[in-house]
């Protein structure tokens, strides 16, 4: 009663409470979520984890970020003496170690399997024995993908008292374990947490300067701070802290928001002239798309899209000069079947050029057997993206250099092989590593491409791949394998986020969808989503001058984790 009579006497006092009501209601929530034990502990740090998929595309939901990355800090805190976790002291004892990396374990666990669920439908579209496997993928996967964030849990529990000095570290070592998911193992940087800030065109921008894995440590900082900072508070500090937490979010925020307005200010590059593309996405369902039946309706369906306009109508290929079909657009070995070659070149008109994904055929040995006979130990077959000139003839050819784990290839190829397992493509013995560094693809009136099959547009940096940087990426996929999942968004937008960062138009032809046309900036031109069969002319949009992330690559970041570490080192 006394408090209602102050508060409505003096508002600065009624503010003051208010404010001290929900710091003390956010440190006992603290409280409780550091204190659970066993199986609460367990399922806290994977529902946490599982609810911050929303801040990845296509949801971008990236405020409940404020409540799951708090979360994972106080689980984290939670296995800390109460003296550490005020901040006095940090605990290096073992148990508690493992205590911390299991509770990131459990957060990372629960992110992966909500993130991927959409690997069910590629085991399940093959069908067979795969088809049981599916478990393998949805669960085995996400639990090797924790272990990544269960050592950034580990680390930021070994490196920092509990407060914002854990969140500074939990920042830099989700950073560094994300950046090490991208690379160990041939690598796997799906749906790094800096995505989370890249849903707006406006905050995207902010990737050609620090990166995926640099915006991964504001990412941390910005969502985990102003919880933990609000939680931290005590008496006659906390106003002191409230103007922390709200730095924390609003600082970085706001210069990113300033940074992107004014990149994005900049005139759109212009078009490259004399070029006129056309993209075909002919939507072919990914169950019959290896049957070899289906193989001539299939070529058939492709070149009835490429002579139609986009609308449908009977314009043709007037003024086109390239034609772009999308990964596996042929999977077959169309090099070794003439019929395949004379109809391509019967459909082009004079002067126009095909690129399409084929798969090759390359002999290893026994060059006496012709090349539909050879067995695994005779030849190796690669996923390809080729030119085709108007007489069908191959004329240029880039082999993967990337190959998806399971879907392309086994690890431990042989044995696998041997107890009756084969990839998704069923391609025995898996595909050939085509060469490295990425050659440019060289194309009769075309400046310098640089191709990304599939899976390859997933990994930053893919300009600085190439022997040198290209005018344009081209991305062929299929993404099929996913149906109307997030799977395909995911990868679309993992896809844009490569044009922003190398300063790089992208062009991304799929078989059913998301294809897409970007410019230097990220900036969507045209579009044919999911499941519709369609083309798009466009022109080939200019690149602009390479952005620091481009120049420097990870430098920014490593830089950043440095500055981090030295800081909890000397404060």
């Amino acid at each position: 009663m006394h408090r209602e009579k102050y508060e409505a006497a003096d508002p600065a006092v009624a503010a003051t409470v208010r404010h001290s009501s929900l710091e003390a209601w956010i440190g006992a929530r603290a409280k409780e979520i550091g204190d659970l034990s066993g199986w609460r502990r367990y399922a806290s740090g994977i529902a946490a984890g599982a609810v911050s998929v929303l801040a990845m595309p296509p949801f971008f939901l990236w405020p409940v970020l404020l409540i799951t990355l708090p979360v994972l800090v106080w689980l984290i805190d939670g296995t800390s003496p109460d003296s550490a976790r005020l901040g006095r002291r940090v605990d290096f004892d073992r148990k508690r170690l493992l205590l911390a990396g299991a509770a990131g374990w459990c957060f990372g666990f629960g992110f992966h399997v909500a993130g991927l669920y959409w690997l069910r439908e590629a085991f399940l579209v093959t069908g067979g024995g795969l088809a049981m496997l599916w478990p393998l993928g949805v669960l085995g996967l996400p639990a090797y993908l924790a272990i990544y964030h269960g050592l950034a849990a580990a680390a930021a529990f070994a490196l920092a008292p509990a407060g914002l000095k854990r969140v500074a570290a939990l920042a830099m070592a989700l950073g560094m374990s994300e950046w090490l998911r991208g690379h160990a193992f041939t690598g796997f940087p799906w749906n790094v947490l800096g995505m989370a800030m890249t849903g707006p065109l406006t905050l995207m921008q902010s990737a050609a300067v620090l990166g995926i894995y640099g915006l991964t440590v504001a990412v941390v900082v910005m969502t985990a701070g102003p919880g933990v900072a609000l939680a931290t508070s005590r008496g006659a500090a906390s106003a002191g802290y409230r103007t922390v937490a709200a730095a924390l979010l609003a600082a970085p925020l706001a210069a990113m928001l300033a940074y992107g307005a004014l990149r994005l200010r900049s005139a759109p590059p212009p078009f490259v002239e004399g070029v006129r593309l056309r993209l075909v996405q002919p939507s072919i369902p990914q169950r019959e798309k290896w049957l070899a039946e289906k193989q001539p309706d299939f070529i058939a369906r492709h070149i009835e899209l490429m002579k139609r306009g986009p609308d449908g109508n009977t314009q043709g290929m007037a003024g086109i000069t390239h034609v772009i079909w999308p990964e596996a657009a042929m999977p077959f070995l169309p090099l070794q079947r003439p019929q395949v070659l004379a109809a391509i070149g019967e459909a082009l008109p004079d002067g126009v050029h095909l690129m399409a994904g084929i798969l090759r055929m390359e002999r290893r040995s026994a060059p006496g057997i012709p090349p539909e006979a050879g067995t695994n130990d005779d030849y190796r077959v690669f996923n390809s993206f080729a030119v085709f000139a108007d007489d069908g003839r191959p004329i240029s050819v880039y082999d993967k250099t990337h190959l998806v784990p399971f879907g392309e290839y086994l690890p431990f190829q042989g044995l696998l092989e041997g107890i009756g397992l084969s990839s998704l493509t069923r391609q025995r013995g898996g595909f050939a590593i085509g060469p490295s560094p990425r050659p440019l693809l060289e194309i009769p009136g075309l400046p310098g491409v640089g191709p990304l099959i599939c899976y390859e547009a997933i990994f930053p940096g893919t300009a600085a791949m190439s022997v040198q940087r290209p005018h344009v990426l081209i991305n062929a996929t299929n993404d099929g394998w996913f149906g109307n999942s997030t799977g395909p968004r995911q990868h679309l937008h993992q896809s844009r986020l490569r044009s922003v960062e190398d300063g790089l138009p992208l062009l991304r032809v799929a078989n059913n969808g998301i294809t897409a046309v970007y410019d230097a900036y990220g900036r969507e031109l045209a579009r044919i989503d999911l499941d519709v069969a369609g083309v798009i002319d466009t022109g080939l949009p200019g690149r602009i001058h390479p952005p620091v992330y481009a120049r420097l690559g990870d430098m920014v970041f490593m830089g950043l984790c440095i500055f981090i570490f030295a800081l909890l080192m000397v404060v």
